[in-house]
């Protein structure tokens, strides 16, 4: 199956409401957990590499691997760069046969994020690309400050609605990341977890109301972190805290209001780990690396099955 862009893929899944799963590759072991566990739902596939995962795998064996990923699967795959940092990047993940780029310059003032993310986009378009952009901060739901005058904090760390408008209208970017109390890694939430579902409600309304249609959102720090995962790792030697991620089902009241993509990246470490932390605890004789990275495998390949089937629902739709 060739390589596709998100835009495509985000089309035919707001119109089915379903969302399309982004998970993250570091290594081949995680990218044919992933891609397995998609060919088999026959679920279309973002995969995406990181500024991080570049640096630790090297870009060239990346797209090679995803390269023959492509080249034995039948599902539709879109190639994305996940939180890009500069214009550079993004220019040479482009050159490089990225069918998406995010450029995330949410930690910049609001302009300065409005001018890179213009400048990525004017890039990318001449060359069938397409882009994510990022407005407000992936801090986690307690640093919310709430509502002034009755609407929602321009001043805060969350995605304001109006806002939101007026930077799609002045960038043009293909797909807008909000932050609504999401966050990123194992530790989301000091207590009950819960994300902004009224605020997104209102960002999506805002945009259709300014005449953008039915935008895709995405929603970055997506991951459930599964407790039993968590229970796994301590099991076998472990020392992770007391974890928290976004339910399921906000996840997926979120995905019937509009959001697009949802990023799946620590859940995959997590079952990683797990895998391989029980494989040595089991059998600690085995030196060889298939026998314990085997079965991790297997345990990401499980969990992608579980999020394309069962939470951002996309299995069956790869051939829409």
């Amino acid at each position: 199956m060739p390589r596709v862009t998100t835009k495509e893929l985000f089309a035919k899944a707001l119109e089915g409401k379903y969302a399309i799963g982004a998970f993250n590759v570091n290594n081949m072991e995680l990218l044919q957990g992933i891609v397995e566990a998609c060919e088999e739902e026959k679920a279309p596939l973002i995969l995406q590499i990181s500024k991080g995962a570049r640096a630790y795998a090297n870009p060239v064996y990346l797209m090679k691997l995803i390269e023959a990923a492509i080249e034995l699967t039948s599902v539709p795959i879109a190639i994305h760069l996940d939180h890009g940092d500069s214009y550079e990047l993004c220019k040479q993940c482009i050159d490089e046969g990225f069918t998406s780029v995010m450029i995330d310059g949410s930690h910049l003032p609001y302009e300065e994020n409005v001018a890179l993310t213009k400048k990525v986009v004017d890039y990318a378009h001449q060359r069938d690309c397409v882009v994510e952009a990022e407005l407000g901060q992936l801090v986690g739901a307690q640093f919310d400050e709430g509502e002034e005058g009755g609407s929602f904090s321009k001043s805060g760390l969350y995605t304001d609605p109006d806002q939101a408008v007026d930077f799609v209208k002045k960038t043009g970017c293909d797909s807008l990341a909000v932050a609504i109390g999401n966050s990123h890694g194992a530790y989301k939430f000091p207590g009950a977890a819960k994300l902004d579902l009224e605020r997104l409600q209102r960002i999506k309304q805002a945009l259709v109301e300014a005449g953008l249609g039915d935008y895709p959102l995405v929603l970055h720090g997506a991951s459930s972190v599964p407790q039993h995962l968590a229970e796994e790792i301590n099991k076998y030697g472990g020392k992770l805290g007391q974890t928290s991620g976004v339910p399921e089902e906000d996840i997926e009241k979120a995905r019937k209001m509009g959001c697009a993509k949802v990023n799946i990246d620590t859940d995959l470490r997590l079952a990683f780990t797990a895998g391989i932390r029980k494989s040595f605890a089991e059998k600690p004789e085995n030196f060889d690396p298939r026998k314990y990275l085997g079965p991790a495998r297997a345990m990401v390949k499980e969990l992608v099955r579980h999020k394309v089937r069962d939470v951002v629902c996309c299995a069956g739709h790869a051939f829409d």
